[in-house]
């Protein structure tokens, strides 16, 4: 059985540049709608979080923001329908990567507050760029490779091509104007080639070797069926040789 591993943000909040809060933690779209498609292709799932804290839920994901009314609804079941996972997540400290067939990071903006730093995340991404092993992030969740360094500090990610949230995207939130710093510019000074879809708020996934990226809650979608599509064709090339 093909095994995922969902790497959570355990942070309820984004600290603004003036100090204020904006509550936040995982965005509702992009860990539904792949854990969905995964579950329905079969696959074991383990969720795990920075200390194995309770992943918090953006409950801005559940509003206008997060698109129709009946997107929303389908997602808030389906998060209903795994409460129980999410509510006991494994501590990211006691998981190997080794065992999963893919690891995936959704995003939301709490990536942006703990993972980003998290050097147990960075060096599980470290870990698993050099495995050749499928490595998935979403939207925000690739702030998380800024924690994955090489030891002479500079980024493992850099010369690869990615995606995540654009400035422009990401300007469309009010609170932003705060923002103590932009995925897009900061993945660009990490030295990685950062790629961006020509139109705002559309699918856009990128990738480069093992590495899978979205830019957006609307690519949550196309980039897990990718990824299904992927390993499913790992797993019959491995079945015929």
């Amino acid at each position: 059985m093909t095994k995922a591993l969902f790497v959570v943000t355990a942070a309820d909040r984004w600290t603004l540049n003036d100090g204020t809060v904006h509550p936040s933690g995982y965005w509702a779209e992009e860990l539904a709608v792949p854990y969905r498609i995964f579950s329905e292709a079969g696959w074991n799932i383990t969720v795990a979080t920075p200390g194995g804290k309770a992943p918090t839920l953006d409950q801005l994901s559940l509003g206008i923001s997060g698109g129709m009314p009946w997107k929303r609804r389908d997602v808030k079941n389906f998060l209903d329908s795994i409460a129980d996972v999410l509510a006991h997540p494994a501590s990211l400290d006691s998981v190997d990567p080794d065992e999963f067939d893919l690891v995936f990071y959704p995003g939301g903006h709490g990536p942006m507050e703990d993972l980003a730093y998290d050097k147990t995340s960075g060096e599980l991404l470290t870990h698993r760029l050099a495995s050749g092993k499928p490595l998935a992030l979403l939207c925000h969740a690739p702030a998380a490779v800024l924690a994955a360094t090489n030891p002479d500090g500079t980024s493992a990610f850099a010369g690869y091509r990615m995606t995540g949230l654009s400035n422009r995207e990401e300007l469309l939130n009010r609170f932003a104007k705060k923002a103590p710093w932009l995925l897009e510019d900061r993945l660009k000074d990490a030295g990685i080639e950062y790629s961006k879809g020509l139109i705002p708020l559309r699918p856009h996934v990128v990738v480069d070797r093992n590495l899978y990226t979205g830019q957006n809650p609307q690519s949550s979608e196309k980039l897990a069926t990718q990824l299904v599509d992927v390993l499913l064709g790992s797993a019959t090339g491995s079945e015929k040789g």
